[in-house]
C-alpha cells in the first residue's frame, strides 16, 4: 500500500514540478497570461489570502531547506527562533537579515530552491514512508477547505497573494487542490522585479482589473508583518491570523485591524468586515445627502 501511495506522490511531484519561471504543468499559464479570464465583476469584494502560515503549515519544509542552504554555504545555521522568521519574507531578505554575504547570495538561493522544488529527500507528513521536496513537506491547516468554500459561497472573489515566486506557488496550490478553491493565485516574479507583498498586491489588482472607483473593495488576510505592511501600503486593512508564524503582538504592532485565533473564525470575520464597511459607506452617503440638503 505504501509503495502505491508513494508512486502517486512521485507522479504528483513530477506533474507539479516548478520550471524556470514556469510551472512544468500542461496548460499552465501565468496570472498575467490568464488575466482576461480573471477580471472581476464590478462592484466586488476581494479577499486576498497569504499562503504560508495562513492556508498552509509550511514551516517544516521551508526550515529544512534553509538549513540545507546554510550547510551548503558552509555558514552557521541560525537559531530555532531565527529559522522561523524565514517564513513570510522573500528568501533573499531573510538571508540578508542573517548576514549572508552578497557574494554567496546566488549560491544560497540556488541550494534553497533546489531542495525546495526538486530534491525529494524529506518525509511526507501527509503520506508516511514517502519522500517529497521541501515545497510538499507541508500541509493545509485543518478547516481551511471549509472556510474557502464558505467564502466562495458568499460570492467573494478569492485570490492567493504570496511573496513566494509564482512559479513555485501555483504547483503547491495545485498539489493541495487550493487552486480549485480560489479564483486566482498571484506570487512574486522569478527575478527581483516583484518581491514584496505590496508589489504582489498591486500586480494582483492590475491583473484582475480591481477598480476602487467602481465600488470594488478588498481585504488582506495574513499571518506576518509583511502581510500587514503590504496591505497598508496599498490602502487596505489586514486581518491577522493568530495560528501562523507571527511573533507575539507582531501583527498588532504593524497595524492589523483585527487578529483572529482560530481558522473557523475566518469567514465570520470577513463577512463582518465587509458588512461594517458597507454600513459605514451608506452612513457616509446619507450624511453627505443631508449636508447637501441643508446647504440648499
Amino acid at each position: 500500500m505504501t509503495a502505491a501511495v508513494c508512486a502517486k506522490v512521485r507522479k504528483s511531484i513530477r506533474r507539479t514540478r516548478p520550471g524556470r519561471g514556469r510551472a512544468a504543468v500542461r496548460g499552465w499559464r501565468s496570472c498575467t497570461e490568464r488575466g482576461e479570464d480573471q477580471m472581476v465583476q464590478h462592484p466586488t469584494n476581494v479577499v486576498l489570502l497569504d499562503l504560508d502560515g495562513t492556508l498552509t503549515q509550511s514551516d517544516p519544509g521551508i526550515i529544512a531547506c534553509v538549513v540545507k542552504a546554510f550547510e551548503g554555504m558552509g555558514l552557521p545555521v541560525p537559531s530555532h527562533e531565527e529559522l522561523h522568521r524565514f517564513i513570510g519574507p522573500a528568501i533573499v531578505e531573510s538571508f540578508r537579515r542573517n548576514h549572508v554575504p552578497e557574494s554567496m547570495m546566488d549560491k544560497g538561493i540556488s541550494i534553497y530552491r533546489s531542495y525546495y522544488a526538486d530534491k525529494a529527500v524529506f518525509d511526507d507528513p501527509n503520506h508516511p514512508g514517502c519522500k517529497v521536496p521541501g515545497r510538499l513537506f507541508n500541509r493545509v491547516y485543518d478547516g481551511i477547505d471549509d472556510q474557502l468554500r464558505l467564502l466562495r459561497d458568499q460570492g467573494y472573489y478569492l485570490a492567493i497573494a504570496t511573496c513566494k515566486p509564482e512559479y513555485q506557488a501555483l504547483p503547491i496550490c495545485e498539489h493541495f487542490h487550493l487552486d480549485s478553491q480560489v479564483d486566482a493565485v498571484y506570487g512574486a516574479s522569478s527575478d527581483s522585479s516583484r518581491l514584496d507583498k505590496d508589489q504582489v498586491i498591486r500586480y494582483a489588482f492590475d491583473t484582475m482589473g480591481f477598480d476602487k472607483d467602481r465600488g470594488d473593495q478588498a481585504l488582506m488576510i495574513g499571518d506576518r508583518w509583511t502581510d500587514v505592511d503590504g496591505a497598508v501600503a496599498c490602502g487596505l486593512d489586514c486581518l491577522g491570523c493568530g495560528w501562523g508564524y507571527a511573533e507575539p503582538h507582531e501583527l498588532e504592532r504593524h497595524g492589523a485591524y483585527r487578529v483572529i485565533d482560530e481558522v473557523n473564525d475566518m469567514e465570520p470575520a470577513v463577512t463582518r468586515y465587509f458588512s461594517n464597511r458597507t454600513q459605514s459607506q451608506e452612513q457616509q452617503r446619507h450624511d453627505q445627502q443631508r449636508n447637501d440638503q441643508q446647504r440648499d
